[in-house]
């Protein structure tokens, strides 16, 4: 007996140690990155049908809204509870979407970074070759939106469901703890001509942790005791849950613009399956209320959009070589020349392309 309870103790600890060490954790390569895999959520919203045209939106910023900061037992901790990488996830949502069918995204996060980043191109055209007009071919109009995407992380509440079991027999028992947190995201789409709210959609997304224990209690001999422990817990991870919630958020905003006729399926047929589809997980059991067709945006038209077209750039006229003549007294004590002048021709300039720039 005490052989079989040593031999115990040694393989819970191996099998706790093991993938824990400290010198597997400082080991170079032991886990090596990999590419997010792509989610049941992920793969509806890369499977749906295309749209009858490619619509244009910018995403400024999709913040945490909720302010809490991680739950910390002993401390105060300064890290946030959420992802505080909303947009970036928003904008990868929505490239997902119909396989990047469905929207042109605009990235107006950094927007300061990429003004700046024009005004140097700017600058330098003004400085070093004297364009007050900067050619559009050299730097274009940014592209607009007609549609803003708006919302956040509105919601994270901890510990909205609790529970576990557990037993003991003579010594040897196990026992289960799990528990439920929930988090919501807000997305809404506002009208550029108008900034009316063309549709919005709230989502809720469950996120689990699971904790298993077992434990052995008893004596191998009669002045002996042995004791053992083992465990497993599993959470899901926050980042995850966000972004599955975000991409819920992106599909539920397309069917819903669908049924507010702010955009269109290309195949109508397969658009009305989804929407009635979404009917149904959105009122569940609950009847759908019988108050007649849903009122329509007062916006009309709200995904058109008309983009800057520069007016027609003229290349400054190419010089024409032109000799300069300078003039040079007559020598003293010598023969004037036939004319008293010695023509002298300066070099030509340099030779220029159809659009100004220099060539080499």
């Amino acid at each position: 007996m005490t052989v079989v309870g040593t031999a115990m103790v040694v393989a819970l600890a191996g099998c706790v140690a093991s993938p824990f060490d400290q010198k597997g954790a400082l080991t170079a390569g032991r886990y090596k990155p990999v590419l997010a895999p792509i989610t049941p959520i992920n793969a509806d919203l890369r499977a749906l049908p295309p749209p009858d045209k490619r619509i244009t939106v910018s995403v400024y910023d999709f913040p945490d809204l909720t302010g809490q900061f991680k739950d910390q037992s002993n401390f105060q901790s300064l890290s946030k509870a959420v992802s505080q990488g909303g947009s970036a996830m928003l904008i990868n949502a929505l490239q997902d979407a119909g396989q990047r069918h469905w929207f042109t995204v605009l990235d107006r996060a950094a927007l300061n970074d990429l003004l700046k980043e024009r005004q140097i191109i700017t600058e330098m055209r003004k400085v070093y070759r004297g364009e007050n007009n900067i050619n559009p071919g050299v730097l274009p109009p940014l592209d607009s939106a007609s549609i803003i995407l708006e919302g956040g992380i509105t919601g994270y509440d901890t510990n909205v469901q609790t529970g576990g079991a557990g037993a003991n027999f003579l010594g040897i028992g196990g026992n289960t703890k799990w528990t439920q947190d929930t988090i919501t995201v807000t997305l809404r789409a506002v009208s550029t001509k108008t900034s009316e709210v063309l549709a919005s959609v709230t989502v809720n997304k469950v996120i689990a942790s699971v904790a298993l224990d077992g434990n052995m209690f008893l004596y191998v001999q009669l002045d002996k005791l042995l004791q053992a422990e083992t465990g497993y817990t599993q959470n899901e991870p926050k980042q995850i849950a966000v972004q599955g919630a975000i991409e819920k958020a992106v599909k539920s905003l397309i069917l819903e613009g669908v049924q507010l006729n702010i955009w269109s399926f290309k195949n109508k047929s397969q658009g009305n399956v989804l929407v009635a589809q979404y009917d149904a997980e959105k009122y569940g059991n609950t009847a759908i209320p019988a108050t007649g067709a849903r009122a329509l945006p007062a916006t009309r038209n709200a995904a058109a959009v008309v983009q800057t077209q520069p007016i027609r750039f003229n290349a400054p006229p190419k010089a024409t070589p032109v000799a300069s003549v300078t003039t040079h007294p007559a020598p003293t004590g010598g023969a004037p020349s036939s004319g008293g002048t010695a023509p002298t021709q300066t070099a030509l300039p340099p030779t220029q392309g159809k659009d100004g720039e220099t060539l080499n």
